[in-house]
Formats: structure tokens, C-alpha cells, sequence
């Protein structure tokens, strides 16, 4: 019997390899738990992090026979599932943002030097940004954050919300809009003195 390599190649092949051995589905959890957790954690606050991300990964298992295998990248896939359980937590993720609106500003940074000054104006700009993405329709929130916190591409997120690029892109645009219009048409991470 041939045994196969510690790390195997595309996620595609891990999701094939998983129908007649389910332990390879596990690299699967080691290569994105850490980044589904992150995102999930921005979203709806570290408590329910650890639950959704297991969720997740339940779904996908049972569900991993109707992986299109035409995808190498398993990340839309799973980003889709993470994103249709946070949907039953609406609530809990406005509420979190109308909290980090009423939440006082720190005025401690843990940064590098170079980091300071951004973070002290994105810091800043907290309430309002948890403001305009409390008042975001879901939809629409869903893209903004898949791009900007799940670092998914235009494709990836369609891919993940089951939709077209152009829809990703509508709302995207509507969602920027919106959020710079709440932060004052500025943007807090870019320094303005250049």
C-alpha cells in the first residue's frame, strides 16, 4: 500500500482524496481554520468564532462530496458556508457593531512605529465605521467583508455567495460608498500629509 504525502497538492485534491480517506479533509482544517476564525472573530466577536468555524467544517465534510472539483481553491467554498451560519447570527453582529459605536476610543496602540499613526486614526474612526457597517443591508456587508477582512477576491466572493461578479461588484461599490460616507468621504488609513 502507498501512502501519501503529509502535504498534499490542491484543495480540490484533499476534498477527492476525503471520499475514501476522511482524514485527508483534516489539511483542510489546518490550512484555513485559523483564517475563517479571524474572520468570523472581526465579524461577531471571538465567542461564537470557535463554534461557527467547527460548524463549518461539519457542513463542508458532509457536504464534500458536492464539491465542484473544477475549483483548486477550497477557501470560496468554505467562506460560503461560514457566511450563510453567520447569517443566523444577524442580530448578534449588529449588535456588536452598535456596541463598538457606543464603545469609548483607546488611545493605546500595540503597533510597530511605522503602524502608529494609521492605527491611531483607524482607531479613531471605529464608531463610525461600526455605525455605517451596522447600517449596511446584509448583502451587501457580506461582499464589503468577505474582500476586506476574508482577503477573497471579486471571483472568490461570487464564487462563495453563489452569485455573479457583477452583483460582487455592485455591491461592493454600494457598500463603499456608504461606509466612506459615514467616515466623512476620508479614509482613516491612508496618511493625508503626503
Amino acid at each position: 500500500m502507498i501512502t501519501q504525502p503529509a502535504t498534499r497538492g490542491a484543495d480540490a485534491e484533499l476534498v477527492s482524496a476525503s471520499w475514501t480517506e476522511p482524514e485527508a479533509f483534516a489539511e483542510l482544517f489546518d490550512r484555513y481554520s485559523a483564517m475563517l476564525y479571524r474572520y468570523v472573530s472581526k465579524r461577531l466577536g471571538p465567542e461564537p468564532a470557535e463554534d461557527l468555524v467547527g460548524e463549518t467544517f461539519l457542513v463542508a465534510f458532509s457536504r464534500r462530496r458536492s464539491y465542484d472539483l473544477a475549483y483548486a481553491d477550497a477557501r470560496p467554498w468554505l467562506f460560503g458556508i461560514l457566511t450563510k451560519l453567520i447569517s443566523r447570527h444577524r442580530r448578534t453582529e449588529a449588535a456588536r457593531y452598535r456596541a463598538l459605536l457606543r464603545a469609548p476610543v483607546e488611545d493605546r496602540v500595540d503597533s510597530p512605529a511605522d503602524r502608529v499613526a494609521a492605527g491611531v486614526s483607524a482607531q479613531a474612526a471605529r464608531p463610525e465605521l461600526a455605525g455605517a457597517l451596522a447600517a449596511l443591508p446584509a448583502k451587501d456587508r457580506d461582499v464589503l467583508l468577505l474582500i476586506a477582512w476574508g482577503d477573497l477576491t471579486y471571483e472568490e466572493t461570487a464564487q462563495a455567495l453563489g452569485i455573479p461578479v457583477g452583483t460582487v461588484r455592485s455591491r461592493l461599490n454600494r457598500g463603499r460608498r456608504k461606509v466612506r460616507a459615514a467616515l466623512g468621504h476620508t479614509n482613516p488609513l491612508l496618511d493625508e500629509e503626503a
